[in-house]
């Protein structure tokens, strides 16, 4: 199997686009690659639109950052890059602000 490394992307030379215990949602569809034990390769494990917290974050190839996504509905937490997330957190703030800025 071929690691795609994204060449030229260094996500670890910043900080982690979030945060533990942030809530986000899955922007696609993520399948079992063999590393999630007790689960056929190919399994989905997570579907576009799931919603998990932030438990973990490690790194993966010294270049990505690998964020361990609980989703408490599945009962298990599966490993995700960044760009295969977006948060609930940032998303719900932007819409507080928007609706106090128009009450304005």
């Amino acid at each position: 199997m071929k690691i795609n490394r994204d060449e030229g992307t260094i996500e670890i030379d910043g900080p982690p686009e979030f945060g533990y215990g942030e809530k986000v949602r899955s922007r696609k569809n993520v399948r079992n690659d063999g590393t999630f034990p007790g689960r056929d390769i190919g399994d989905i494990l997570v579907r576009k639109g799931d919603i998990g917290y932030v438990a973990s974050i490690g790194t993966f190839v010294q270049q990505f950052y690998i964020y361990g996504i609980e989703f408490i509905v599945h009962g298990y937490r599966v490993g995700m890059k960044g760009r295969e997330l977006e948060s609930m957190d940032a998303l719900q703030e932007t819409t507080k602000r928007r609706h106090a800025h128009e009450r304005l």
